[in-house]
Parts: structure tokens; sequence; C-alpha cells
């Protein structure tokens, strides 16, 4: 076959039925991200403009006059690196416990036979079931109980426990291969090793997925500080964004600018996280 007669069967596949349908996808799927994508822009144009401009002329993209005043604000006219030590605090413990307890639970339940198992998981999923706010309350009670009220303690103890985690990482360690536990308790391995040698490295793609689910999640939650946090000093970033505004009035611009820079370390994480988060949606498909 020439090259010309090469290049004329690429381009009738090219314009085949499969073609069109492709062309279809992307266009679908181009117009959906542009949907997701656009509020982002909008904040970010709106964080470069003065509160005036953005109240009498929101949907302009590009900011007539640019000014850096709402970031100025934020970071030197209030507590934001205080607020962003606190978040990555709380976000960084809770994302490092559940990573921990979610993988030797879910290998536990994965790998060992003891009296009640089952019940016991079954009881774990049922509480997946019941709404956190049923449980708001007395949570409440116990924190102010403990005194950790106004701590940043009061959002990492309780959180301890990811019954998602467990169920994640019990569905991965459940496809390791018996024989080679087995093998390395033969080999004299205890369990603690086993899970930190073999268990860990095969549920890898679990763990980046969860990791990247845990620390959107506390990262962004506002619920739980705006109940246990009372002080200026120990709030999280998602609460602070209520510092800019008042009872009379917004500063749109430092509100905008806040968010804008609250977005960077979540991505930072997802780009780092990404491949292992890919996979493992990819091997929980194919399961």
């Amino acid at each position: 076959m020439t090259e010309k007669e090469k290049k004329k069967q690429l381009k009738a596949v090219q314009r085949g039925p499969g073609f069109k349908k492709r062309i279809v996808i992307f266009a679908i799927l181009l117009a959906l991200s542009i949907v997701v994508v656009v509020p982002y822009v909008w904040m970010l144009s709106n964080s470069f403009k003065t509160t005036v401009e953005t109240l009498t002329d929101p949907m302009h993209i590009i900011p007539r006059e640019p000014t850096l005043a709402g970031y100025e604000k934020v970071l030197t006219g209030s507590p934001f690196f205080k607020w962003l030590r606190n978040s990555c605090f709380v976000t960084g413990i809770n994302t490092i416990v559940i990573l921990f307890t979610s993988s030797i639970a879910g290998y536990v339940f994965a790998q060992f036979r003891f009296r009640g198992k089952d019940f016991l998981f079954a009881m774990l999923i049922f509480t997946m079931m019941v709404p956190a706010q049923v449980t708001m309350i007395t949570t409440f009670i116990l924190i102010d109980n403990m005194g950790l009220y106004n701590s940043v303690w009061a959002l990492i103890i309780p959180s301890f426990v990811n019954v998602f985690g467990i169920y994640l990482c019990k569905q991965y360690c459940e496809e390791i291969p018996r024989e080679l536990i087995e093998s390395a308790r033969i080999d004299g391995a205890g369990n603690f090793r086993i899970y930190w040698q073999i268990v860990l490295p095969q549920i890898r793609p679990a763990l980046g997925a969860l990791a990247i689910f845990t620390f959107l999640e506390y990262w962004n939650d506002y619920l739980n500080p705006l109940i246990y946090l009372s002080s200026t000093e120990n709030m999280t970033l998602p609460l602070a964004l209520s510092y800019f505004s008042t009872q009379h009035s917004t500063n749109l611009s430092a509100t905008m600018a806040a968010a804008a820079l609250i977005m960077i370390p979540a991505a930072i994480v997802f780009i780092i996280f990404q491949k292992q988060f890919i996979k493992g949606l990819a091997l929980t498909g194919m399961k």
C-alpha cells in the first residue's frame, strides 16, 4: 500500500460515522466544561475589580480598571495566614489520620475473620445513611463537655474515622490474594509489617482518591467551623470569607480574592494525586 493510499484510508476512517460521533461527544464535553469553568473565571475577574465595578458591571470579564486592592485587603488587612495555618493543620491531620484508619480498618475487615465481623461492618455502612445533621447536637454537647469548643481540635477528633474510606479500602483489600499475605506470614512478617509493606502499595490508587476526597471535604468545610469556632483567631479559610461581610455591606473584591486564594492549595493537591485519583476511579469502574 502506497503512502497516498494510506492517507486516503486514514481520511476515510476519520470522516466515517465514528468521526461524527466523536465530534458530537467533543462538543458536548466542551459545552459542559465551559459551564463548569465560567464561574471560576468570573470569580477571578471580580477579584481584580473594585466592589463598585463588580456591582455595576458584574458580567464584564476583563476589568476596566484592574486593581489588587482585594488581595491587599486579604493579605495585609486580615489574619489570612493564621486562617491558612488553621486550615492546613485541620485538613492535613484529618487527611493523614483518615488514610491510616481507613486503610488499616479496611484491611482488617477484608482479610481477617472474627465473630461479628459482618454485623459490625453492616452497622458501619448503616451510619452512612444517617444525615450528619441528626448527630450535630449530640456531637456539639460532647465537644463542649470535653472542653474543645472554640478549638481547632473540635474539627479533628470527631473526624478520625471515615466510614466511606473504610468501605473503599475494604473493597481494594479484598482483591489482594490471600496467598500473598499467607506467604508473608510464613516468612515471619507480623500483621503490621504485612499491612505496611504489602497492603498499602496494593491499595495506593484507593488511597490517592480518598486523599483528594478527604482533603476537599475538610478544606471546604464551612458548617462545622461555624458551629464549633467562635473567635476570629481560630477560623478556617471557608468560614473566614464571612469576615469581609458585615450586616450592611460586603467587600466583594476582597471576598473574591480570598476565594481565589483558597482554591490554590486544592488545585495543588489535585495535581499531585491526579494520576492515583484517575486510576482509582478506573479500577473501581472495572469492578
